[in-house]
């Protein structure tokens, strides 16, 4: 019966599959106490959730199994990328998108193929069979149950790494009472590697297997809904959603293998965005340019945050009139950003403009 569940995940386009038993994760007390840390900043939603996260049978009574999968969004040259944009030679300069929004909705695109897949566990189980997926939206500690599946093991950047894919994945679950036989755990396979540690730009990586999410660029520029604190800002670059170092730093990326699920749905304009262009959106028109995308998280104010702070960085005085438009905008985060963008770049030109 396993081996008909994994042949059909392969069938629809998962590029691994494994199973553990839904019994707590093996560092349920790590997560309880790195939330009391609050290292998780402003998602609050992760200690709402905590009792979940801790014990899978809260989440479906009577659970004997969690099936994990992995989905490789790594295509050409995946294990090392130019994260920073000089500053521009061109007319504008350009903004970097972390590489797994740069497709459609990754919720959209591997929820539809887990449903289906769900529908064969339980239809397989028989009677009485319950099965529930999630694609990252599950209260699970998805890295620590995939590591006991076998999937692969949390690299120091607390990331997993699957020594057949690297770490280029999107990981999704279905926990069900039917009861299959779990697979033998990955063991941590990171040596003495500590090249995510160096190149992470906030040292929000700051030890081995430990993250401060409120450093993290991938939490400033999606996750945290207000202000970037100013500490930060000079350290994101040109990245206008999420950040990639940690995870282009990683050798087991040389081993990784591009799946074929999310190749069709990339998005080629989202490669390096014109700041001067996002910085022009309204709201319909941020809507239209991201819809089906991740991107829409952050909202039309969120964005234009970080494309603000990104101009701060790498644009030169030919920013300064779109900057001072965005200074007159009627949202006060916006306005914000673009002044401090504006000082950065007079700065720069030597206070004379």
């Amino acid at each position: 019966m396993k081996a008909v569940i994994v042949q059909r995940a392969r069938e629809l386009g998962f590029d691994d599959c494994r199973v553990t038993t839904a019994a707590p994760p093996p560092h349920a007390a790590e997560f309880e106490q790195w939330l009391a840390q609050r290292n998780h900043g402003e998602m609050e939603y992760l200690a709402r959730n905590a009792h979940k996260r801790v014990d899978p049978q809260l989440v479906l009574a009577e659970a004997k199994s969690l099936i994990t999968l992995a989905v490789s969004y790594a295509g050409a040259g995946a294990g090392s990328e130019t994260q920073r944009a000089a500053p521009y030679a061109a007319d504008s300069p350009g903004g970097v998108i972390a590489r797994y929004a740069r497709h459609a909705d990754y919720h959209d695109v591997i929820g539809e193929q887990l449903r289906q897949l769900t529908e064969f566990v339980s239809q397989l189980g028989g009677h009485g069979t319950r099965s529930l997926w999630y694609v990252d939206t599950g209260p699970f500690l998805e890295r620590d149950l995939a590591q006991r599946a076998g999937l692969g093991f949390t690299g120091k950047h607390t990331n997993l790494i699957s020594r057949r894919l690297g770490n280029w994945i999107f990981l999704a679950e279905i926990i069900t009472t039917l009861e299959l036989p779990p697979d033998a755990p990955e063991k941590n396979r990171c040596g003495t590697c500590t090249r995510c540690i160096t190149a992470c730009p906030t040292q929000a990586i700051t030890a081995p297997f430990q993250l401060d999410a409120r450093r993290c660029i991938s939490y400033l520029t999606i996750e945290l809904k207000g202000s970037i604190p100013e500490e930060f800002r000079p350290a994101l670059g040109n990245r206008i959603y999420g950040c990639d170092d940690c995870l282009a730093a990683c050798p087991w990326n040389r081993f990784a293998q591009a799946g074929n699920l999310m190749k069709a749905h990339a998005r080629a304009d989202l490669a390096q965005p014109d700041l001067l262009e996002l910085l022009a959106l309204d709201a319909a028109s941020f809507k239209a340019r991201f819809a089906g995308t991740p991107i829409l998280r952050t909202k039309r104010r969120g964005l234009l945050r970080n494309v603000c702070v990104a101009l701060g960085n790498v644009g030169d005085t030919r920013a300064l009139p779109a900057l001072e438009k965005a200074a007159m905008d009627s949202e006060p985060l916006v306005v914000e950003h673009a002044r401090w963008a504006m000082e950065q770049i007079r700065r720069r030109a030597g206070g004379t403009i």
